[in-house]
Formats: structure tokens, sequence, C-alpha cells
């Protein structure tokens, strides 16, 4: 025999090889007579015999109410039933069948008023479905709510801020690929474009904004954009007199458009913009500015360098046709990188050192002879050396600035 057992079940054996007890529910076992046994619903609690177990195993009478939670077992040496306590240390003698009773009442009536709190708290989805089809509620796609922004962006009736609130929004939805797409379809690229040449420089800001974040990774978009001249009035905005915040997000379409777009690369050496980006270190309050710039020639660098055959042969001749390189030695670029190893900043000197090491092979006589670069390096190693065996006194065999400390170490060599 095997029972589940809770406050007020009796385990008297039944003619079932296994039986379950349920408090409040109809038993499929009947007794030999064909009667239905009574239930715990069906006998009154007063009537029961409470056992009040203990943790050691006791022998059941019949009739005994055991508590929830109790262990029962049959004793197959002696053919009779025992139980003790469960999970929950009860006390012996904590229990009367009064308490029982009024425990299980209390029990259900807080079930009850759980039950209703839950429906007051919550309405049928039947309710909902009228109330909403009341509002004429309805979703609106992002193509839906780019057409209304759009819209605003273009009105003659909106104000500044408003306008400047659309593109705000729009940001947002042109960084997924397809909702670049739209945008440019619904002619929303042809007005940011456009937006370059406000007079007003926060629209002029959020406009190039848009710019960056459609172009980000979407070639139907950059070529669209260079077609457009996008490129040419984002090199006016970085070679103008324009606030740092216009100029910072000029610059940031400016790398959107130019990364992995090989043509565009192309056409922005023939305008000058390696000159452009080169005058930013030669302006007061450009300053931060300066580790964009640096990162950008980098990643440029680095991604004609990368080419192989198994890029597109289109693609690969315009990379073959993008001289950057000996733009850099006549701008001089060789001195650029290492005047900026003072930077405070752990993650702007990294990107320095890139630079530095990536520049390495065209520059390596302009650096030998420059001492400014040889003390600057030095101080660096001192530097890394404490921070990179701290982290290893840390545990961290391979740490961030132990990698540092490798790329000094390696420039150092190369300019010995």
């Amino acid at each position: 025999y095997c029972h589940t057992t809770r406050a007020g079940c009796s385990p008297t054996p039944l003619p079932s090889s296994c039986c379950t007890c349920h408090g409040g529910e109809e038993s499929d076992i009947k007794d030999e007579g064909g009667n239905e046994p009574v239930t715990e619903d069906d006998a009154d609690p007063e009537d029961l015999e409470v056992f009040y177990p203990t943790d050691q195993w006791q022998t059941l009478r019949p009739g005994q109410a055991v508590p929830a939670g109790s262990h029962v077992r049959l004793n197959l040496q002696t053919g009779e039933r025992e139980a003790k306590l469960g999970k929950v240390d009860v006390n012996a003698n904590s229990f009367t069948s009064q308490e029982l009773k009024k425990a299980l009442a209390k029990m259900k009536e807080s079930e009850k008023a759980r039950e209703e709190e839950v429906r007051k708290k919550f309405r049928p989805i039947e309710q909902l479905k009228e109330e909403f089809e009341k509002l004429n509620m309805k979703m609106e796609t992002d193509y839906e709510i780019m057409v209304k922004l759009i819209s605003k962006f273009n009105s003659s009736a909106s104000t500044l801020d408003e306008k400047v609130a659309a593109l705000y929004d729009l940001e947002y939805y042109v960084h997924q690929v397809d909702n670049a797409k739209d945008f440019l379809s619904l002619g929303g690229l042809r007005l940011v474009i456009e937006g370059l040449n406000s007079s007003e420089a926060t629209l002029k800001e959020h406009a190039a904004f848009v710019l960056g974040a459609a172009l980000s990774s979407n070639p139907k978009v950059q070529i669209e954009a260079i077609e457009g001249g996008a490129l040419q009035k984002l090199l006016v905005i970085l070679a103008t007199e324009q606030p740092l915040a216009v100029r910072k997000k000029a610059l940031f379409a400016l790398s959107s458009m130019l990364r992995h777009f090989p043509y565009a690369q192309q056409q922005f050496l023939k305008l000058g913009g390696l000159q452009v980006l080169r005058s930013l270190f030669r302006q007061k309050g450009m300053e931060p500015l300066h580790v964009r710039v640096i990162t950008l020639l980098y990643d440029l660098i680095m991604e004609k360098d990368s080419q192989h055959g198994e890029q597109m042969e289109e693609k690969r001749q315009q990379y073959q046709q993008v001289r950057l390189v000996p733009a850099v030695l006549e701008q001089d670029w060789c001195a650029v990188g290492p005047r900026l190893l003072a930077l405070p900043e752990h993650d702007s000197r990294e990107k320095v050192l890139k630079l530095v090491a990536a520049l390495m092979a065209v520059c390596r006589e302009r650096y030998r002879g420059d001492p400014a670069l040889g003390t600057a390096l030095s101080l660096l190693r001192s530097e890394y050396e404490q921070l990179a065996a701290q982290e290893q006194q840390d545990g961290d065999m391979d740490g961030y600035f132990g990698e540092l400390l490798g790329s000094i170490n390696t420039i150092i060599q190369e300019l010995r």
C-alpha cells in the first residue's frame, strides 16, 4: 500500500494494491459491498482520532487521521502501517482535532479570498478584446512610423524642435538594415543629406547622426548617399567652423560611409579628405575628435591590407586604386600618432599604439628620429609592466595590460 496524506486523511487499507488519499475528491474504489467509502469530506473531523507523529516510525491504528506532510509506510515484516514526521517539524502536543478542523476551514476561506482578489485585479480576456476594439487600437509598423517622422521633418509647419525630435526618433529606426532601405525608398535619405546644408547647427548635427546610422554596414545606402553628394557635404562640415557636436556627428557619418566601401575611399582621397582630417589636429577644441580620426585611419589601413583572393574581382581592383599610404606619408601622418601617446585613457593609448604599429613599415625612419616617441614608449613600458604584474598576481595571465605591454615591446624592438 502507498499513501499520500494530508490533514484528516485516514490511511485505512483499501482492497487495492495502491491507494492515494485525496481530501475532498471522490475515489473510484468501492468496498466489498459495492458502497462508496466514506471520504474526508463525508466524515466529521471531530470523529477522527488524530495521530501525533514524531521523528520515529509509529504504528497506526485503524481510523487515525494523519497530519499533512507525514510519511506513511507498510511494515512488510509485521503487516502494520507506520507513520512519522515529514519535512515539517511538528510538535506532537501542539494540535488537537478541533484545531485541525479550524485550520482546514481557514485554508479554504483563504483560498477563496485569493481567488476573489485575483478576479478583481484581472479582467477576462473577452472584456479586454471588446475594450481594445472600441478604442480601435492597432500596432504601427516601423515603416508607418518612419513615414510619419519623415513627413514631420519635411513639413514647413513643423518647428525646429519638432524636426529635431523627428530626426532623433528616425536615428533609432534606421539602424536596422531593412528599415534603412525603406528610409531610402521613402526619400528620407535625400532629406537628411539636404539637412546637412541647414543653417541650424542642431538640425545639421542630427541630420548627420541619422545619415551615419543609415549608412552603417548598408552598401545600398552607401551607394545612394555618395551619389547624392553626402561625402562632399560631410567634408565641408569638417573643414569649416562648426560646433564640436556637429563635427563629431559628421565624422561618425563619414566613417560609416567609408568603411568597406573602396569607391567612397577613392573619392575621399580625391576630394582631399585626408587633408581635412589632418587639419583637425591643428585646431584648438578638436581634441575629442583626435582618437576618432586615428581609429578611422587605422581601420582603413587594415581593411585595405586584409584584402585577398576570395574578394570579388571588381572590389579588389577598387581597393588597389585606394592610394592611402602615399597620402599618409605626404601629409606627415607619421608625426600624429606618437603625440597622442600621452593621453591618459588606456583605450585611447591602445588605438594610438595600433596606428603606430600599422604605419611602422612606412614611418620607421621617422619614428627612429623622434626622441619624444622613444621617451613616451619607455614611460608607457614602465607603467604597464607594473599593471601587467598586478594582473598576473590576480590570476589574469592574459590580461588587457599585458597585451598593451606586448604591443609596446614589439614597437620598441622594431625601432632598434
